[in-house]
């Protein structure tokens, strides 16, 4: 069911790398306890994320809910396809992104849950 491409917080976040960046969004499991997504609030290209620490919010039709930076390092792009479409979360968790970050250490990446220990995790 989790991509195994994908590494995984127990915060709910996913981070892609591809190189020196890393994607990041949040879970299905993470959507699907949300319900409908209604907003996104998303850091400025150029903020410096420090692992664990909140780097935004996501609202939904039952609560607002803080999303934690699976990665440190500097936001080098963001998704502005969820101002427009936030619902996107919902129907694609895995591949709606929320920011791209360059990453400070790959040490960060090697902390992270796999798919199958996230699977896990919420079973």
């Amino acid at each position: 069911m989790y991509p195994t491409n994908l590494k995984y917080t127990k915060d709910h976040e996913w981070v892609r790398i591809d190189g020196g960046t890393g994607a990041v969004g949040i879970t299905h499991f993470a959507q699907q306890q949300l319900g409908d997504v209604v907003y996104v609030d998303l850091p400025e290209v150029g903020a410096t994320l420090t692992v664990g620490q909140t780097f935004g919010t996501i609202e939904s039709v039952k609560a607002v809910s803080e999303l934690y930076a699976p990665i440190s390092g500097t936001v080098t792009e963001v998704n502005a396809a969820l101002k427009d479409r936030p619902d996107a979360i919902n129907s694609a968790p895995h591949d709606s992104w929320m920011i791209k970050v360059q990453l400070a250490s790959t040490a960060d990446v090697d902390a992270l849950l796999d798919a199958g220990a996230y699977e896990a995790l919420t079973q």
